[in-house]
């Protein structure tokens, strides 16, 4: 018995050491070896000036429409909030302010999202999805034309897209790869018209004073914007069956 017992000790850490992590599996991707090529020290300057590890990383982005702006927030696990790390420009972005509601509207969603999966073999280089759509573009969007597949990708092209160049999407990646790598399970990603401070939310409230479905996304964006920069913790989001969100 005890023979069986440390036989299956034995075979539980060989296991444990020979299973690559989730950067390993990643870096059997050629553009995912360049990436790190061009990114991994610049990554790691930039979370050592903040003491922030990346065996315990933990990122969030937010993505600005109107200003062209993806800000990357991170934390060390222990830590209670998050810190700015650094902005993106978006190099191109379609449509205009307010949420996607219908395939081939052109327009980038609005609201509240997480990255479902990254993508090495992208025709613009290097793609992350979003998953889009969401619980709330599903029942407020038009049933059975919603679209799908929208990314963060390189290649400075958008057709519905938040499009960066090559070289800020290598960054990005690693940035994500490092997180997953460290045990961040979901990365999340708000997506505001714009800076939603006061004077930019009242001038969307006076413009488009008739529409409800844009005025009540935008008032939930709204909560979430305040809240975060109040307390720099990553906002709590609990999608309602009328398509609306709680906020904490």
């Amino acid at each position: 018995m005890r023979l069986l017992l440390l036989l299956f000790s034995l075979f539980v850490l060989v296991s444990a050491m020979t299973t690559p992590s989730f950067r390993e599996k990643q870096l059997s991707y050629t553009r995912i070896r360049e990436a790190y090529n061009y990114k991994e020290k610049v990554v790691d300057n930039t979370l050592a000036g903040v003491s922030i590890s990346r065996d315990s990383l933990r990122i969030y982005l937010i993505a600005f429409k109107a200003e062209k702006i993806m800000e990357l927030w991170a934390k060390n696990n222990s830590d209670s909030v998050f810190i700015p790390i650094k902005e993106f420009s978006i190099c191109d972005i379609s449509g205009s302010e307010g949420p996607k509601r219908r395939y081939r509207d052109l327009q980038v969603p609005e609201g509240f999202y997480h990255i479902s999966e990254l993508n090495p073999y992208s025709k613009y280089y290097l793609s992350m999805e979003i998953n889009y759509p969401n619980a709330s573009d599903s029942i407020r969007g038009v049933r059975g034309h919603l679209g799908n597949q929208i990314f963060i990708h390189g290649s400075c092209v958008s057709s519905g897209c938040l499009a960066m160049t090559d070289d800020r999407i290598r960054e990005l990646f690693v940035y994500c790869i490092e997180a997953y790598n460290s045990g961040q399970e979901q990365i999340a990603l708000t997506i505001y018209p714009t800076r939603l401070n006061d004077s930019n939310y009242s001038g969307l409230v006076s413009d488009y004073k008739k529409d409800k479905d844009k005025l009540s996304l935008w008032g939930d964006l709204k909560k979430s914007y305040d809240l975060f920069l109040q307390t720099k913790v990553q906002p709590i989001v609990k999608f309602l069956p009328d398509g609306t969100h709680e906020i904490k």
